[in-house]
């Protein structure tokens, strides 16, 4: 079975919240003002979010009202909509070779799947030849740094790490210094996700970075966010806390599979303007793809022949 064909399974409770909902809302048949109005209650439903919902309203009302329309028509027109509003985000991951080490942050709030999505993403590069190390920067969490040295031996890469509590920013000073003696093509840095103390978060995060520069002045290349899709909109609020905290500028989304919050993507995709550039939908190694627009919009409407 393909990712795609696996994403479609784990969105169908999503696919299937929004076909029922629109066979229940298009039962005269027409596209008139009750059924739009009920259509955006849908989406809103659906976790599609306000922007996203009164911009696909938007474009169906210039539709001919009051015109028989088909379950199908509204399926396919509503999968175009979303697609138009996905694809500004489907945008490919690339390691500049240019830079070595090339340094990629990540950061999400704890139980989003960021260790494991650096565990995939290192296996990706790997595959194209980089020497990965990991920098296990969430030194409060005994349990994050002991899931990055089981990647690490899993994948038989470096892992840098310190003692239990201790200065996280001092920490990557020294892994940094350790990945550039070490030829590293790429380097990790897990960091800490304790939202409930944003002040103390953004304090530590701009620690880090201002520490990290004064080895690599260009670093961090890259900030990735890791978001659980089963938050539905208190993922939209991590990607606007963590812009403002350390200048996010890529996203992953991670547990799509089985999830009824699928249309989550389409709200991140419309308030944020970010690249999506994987999305994942299990704990395997090969659980994790790149973002495709067209084939999402097309599963999130239980649309066949999407590939």
């Amino acid at each position: 079975m393909s990712f795609w064909e696996k994403l479609g399974l784990g969105l169908k409770k999503s696919s299937t919240k929004i076909s029922s909902g629109i066979s229940d809302i298009f039962s005269k048949k027409k596209l008139d003002d009750t059924t739009l109005e009920g259509l955006e209650e849908l989406l809103l439903m659906a976790d599609m979010g306000v922007n996203s919902s009164q911009k696909i309203i938007s474009q169906f009302s210039k539709q001919k009202q009051n015109r028989d329309i088909t379950n199908e028509e509204i399926r396919s027109l509503l999968s175009q909509n979303i697609e138009e509003i996905l694809k500004p985000c489907e945008q490919e991951f690339t390691v500049n070779t240019n830079q070595k080490p090339y340094v990629i942050l990540m950061v999400g709030v704890n139980g989003a799947g960021k260790t494991t999505t650096i565990g995939k993403l290192a296996a990706k590069l790997q595959k194209q030849g980089k020497k990965v190390s990991f920098i296990a920067a969430d030194t409060f969490r005994a349990a994050a740094v002991e899931q990055l040295k089981a990647w690490a031996d899993k994948l038989n890469l470096r892992v840098f790490f310190g003692a239990d509590g201790c200065d996280s920013a001092g920490l990557c000073y020294d892994g940094l210094n350790s990945a550039i003696k070490n030829g590293d093509d790429v380097v990790f840095i897990d960091t800490a996700g304790r939202l409930q103390n944003k002040s103390g978060l953004m304090d530590e995060l701009k620690k880090i970075v201002r520490v990290m520069q004064k080895i690599i002045p260009s670093a961090p290349h890259k900030v990735l966010l890791t978001l659980d899709a089963t938050t539905g909109q208190n993922a939209v609020a991590q990607v606007q806390v963590f812009k403002e905290i350390i200048g996010v500028n890529g996203l992953i989304v991670t547990k799509l599979d089985g999830s009824s919050k699928g249309g989550v993507l389409v709200a991140i995709a419309e308030d944020s303007k970010l690249p999506i550039y994987y999305i994942g939908i299990g704990e395997q190694i090969d659980d994790l793809d790149t973002f495709n627009a067209h084939q999402y919009a097309c599963s999130l409407l239980d649309i066949e022949n999407n590939i």
